[in-house]
């Protein structure tokens, strides 16, 4: 098992590092110039130049990567061309509302989807399976700003339940923040909790149509127990490696989600980095996305071990 974590452990570092090197390198062939953003069309040569070599942009492009991949590995991702800040307290600033609802929305989606697509599956052909069958291919087709709009029309301005836009501190105000973050994190959440349930409806019924559950079944076994104790955990397989995969889909959600809800977080930041050309903070954001995902991933592999012991010797 030792050696197994390892494995993917290396691999990961390895997957992080090419990460690394597509989103510096890609961030500089978009056009435009940042130095022309801060100075203006009118700005001299002398004062473009001036501002380059104090940017750092006068250097290779491959020296600045080695340059800020080495302050990455210190923690400091830099300092912002626009705001003249540091990366790391900018985005320190606007972590928390999307790590809060991102968390609130993927929790929900699998605590939610999952049990949905087994329900569906040992229901199969009942109303029970078309009603659940319907609402995830709803959630997997309706975009998030579409549901977003329409949770707002509903619940904010016709019944007035839950506020329309901004995000107050969990520690400033806890009642406020959580009617806050309840439409946000079932927004973002609705199309990964659609996905989960399909692919546990069909790993479900692949797995219950296997000839050790008709043994178990001949054998006088309950339902109940063959599910819980054979069925579910082979099934789960397929459904962790989605939940893992599903991850990104909810951190890039987010983006559209906090424009939306007008919520200041990281999603946002990195969108208005990216029409203001700040390409530091664009990597900033990129390589904290890339490195929560990588562990994520990480983290589901090692699960296989658990789920399937057979997986971790191949």
């Amino acid at each position: 098992m030792v050696q197994f974590i390892l494995q993917r452990t290396i691999q990961t570092i390895f997957v992080l590092f090419l990460l690394s090197m597509l989103c510096f390198f890609i961030l500089h062939l978009i056009p435009g110039d940042p130095v022309l953003s801060i100075l203006g069309e009118e700005a001299t040569q002398e004062e473009i130049e001036k501002l380059r070599e104090e940017l750092g942009l006068n250097r290779p492009v491959i020296v600045q990567y080695f340059y800020w991949l080495g302050g990455v590995l210190q923690g400091d991702l830099g300092t912002s061309i626009i705001y003249r800040e540091s990366v790391s307290s900018l985005i320190a600033s606007h972590i928390q509302p999307t790590i809060h609802i991102g968390i609130i929305a993927f929790i929900t989606s699998v605590v939610v989807g999952v049990p949905m697509g087994v329900i569906a599956a040992v229901k199969r052909g009942g109303w029970v399976d078309s009603f659940i069958t319907t609402t995830a291919n709803l959630g997997m087709a309706a975009p998030h700003f579409w549901l977003a709009i329409l949770g707002i029309y509903l619940f904010s301005l016709k019944l007035g339940w839950l506020p329309v836009q901004g995000y107050t501190s969990l520690f400033d105000n806890f009642w406020l923040n959580t009617k806050q973050v309840i439409m946000p994190s079932l927004v973002l959440g609705f199309s990964t909790m659609a996905i989960l349930a399909r692919q546990a409806r069909s790993s479900m019924l692949e797995v219950i149509n296997q000839d050790y559950i008709r043994t178990a079944r001949s054998k006088g076994m309950k339902k109940n127990n063959i599910i819980r104790k054979h069925a579910l955990k082979n099934a789960m397989i397929p459904v962790i490696t989605l939940s893992g995969l599903m991850l990104p889909n909810v951190v890039g959600g987010s983006i559209v989600i906090e424009k939306v809800f007008n919520i200041n977080g990281m999603g946002r930041l990195m969108l208005d980095s990216v029409f203001d050309q700040d390409v530091v903070v664009v990597q900033g954001c990129l390589i904290i996305i890339a490195v929560a995902v990588s562990l994520a991933n990480l983290l589901v592999d090692i699960s296989y071990g658990f789920f399937d012991p057979r997986i971790r010797y191949k």
